[in-house]
């Protein structure tokens, strides 16, 4: 076989070289892992921050690292506060190629217990957040013929999470918007996907995680692996589903779960 007909092959690239991606939640935990992780691919990282004023560590990190970044002010219960970011970042960089919806969080509560209230915020905080700014980054993507659009899911949406209730209908509604989405978008040249991750070690759960008790039975039910995961593993799969080793994946939810969900 000739140096040509090597060459011709096409391998996988994970390359986002010339890439702008936006993070939201990007401040800790997952969402920190995922901009790191971005940037270091070669992507320009616009960090939502609910307070871009003083969460500087992380872009002081990636620009050290040789990256390229910049803090945006995005509290994503604020949608017209996020729809000025996204403005601000599509002036300063030009477009947004990539979306991770990162940003979430629940309340612990029993169905009996849940109250409207607290019901609302969970929603807010997970599902209307990541609709809108999809619906919103998607209207530009769409126009540019090109994106990818990665929504932070979880375990929880997909198996039930004993005194979880709100936090699992909120993230299975992002599993469902996820597929709906692709369906939708896939003919602009846009994939929407979506990532599962089981209980991860970050300072989110680590008050839960703490508990003896609780860390070995979440240990036990991580049915193949029997450990908790780490923030970079799951960066590992957004940057994967940002690529263009990705190109023919669309409405897919990929479990980072070290085996949880096939038990």
């Amino acid at each position: 076989m000739s140096d040509d007909m090597i060459a011709a092959e096409p391998v996988p690239s994970f390359d986002l070289s010339g890439r702008v991606a936006v993070v939201t939640g990007a401040a800790r935990g997952l969402g920190r892992a995922s901009a790191l992780a971005l940037a270091s691919a070669g992507a320009t990282v616009a960090l939502g921050l609910r307070d871009a004023n003083s969460d500087r560590g992380l872009l002081e990190l990636i620009e050290r690292q040789g990256g390229n970044a910049m803090a945006v002010q995005m509290d994503v219960t604020d949608l017209r506060q996020c729809y000025r970011a996204v403005d601000h970042i599509r002036a300063e960089l030009g477009s947004i190629d990539i979306l991770v919806n990162n940003a979430g969080g629940g309340i612990d509560a029993p169905a009996i217990e849940v109250t409207e209230k607290d019901f609302n915020a969970v929603m807010d905080l997970n599902m209307r957040s990541t609709f809108f700014l999809s619906q919103y980054v998607g209207r530009i993507m769409i126009d540019h013929g090109y994106g990818r659009i990665v929504n932070m899911a979880s375990q929880g949406g997909l198996v039930a999470l004993p005194g979880e209730i709100s936090y699992c209908v909120a993230k299975a509604a992002v599993v469902h918007m996820t597929r709906c989405m692709a369906v939708e978008w896939g003919q602009y040249g846009v994939t929407v996907n979506a990532v599962a991750p089981t209980f991860i070690e970050t300072d989110g759960t680590h008050a839960a995680l703490s508990d003896p008790d609780f860390r070995n039975d979440v240990v036990n039910r991580i049915a193949a692996l029997h450990r908790i995961g780490k923030p970079h593993e799951v960066a590992a799969a957004v940057v994967f589903l940002s690529s263009p080793a990705a190109t023919l994946i669309t409405g897919q939810v990929l479990a980072v779960d070290g085996g949880w969900t096939v038990r």
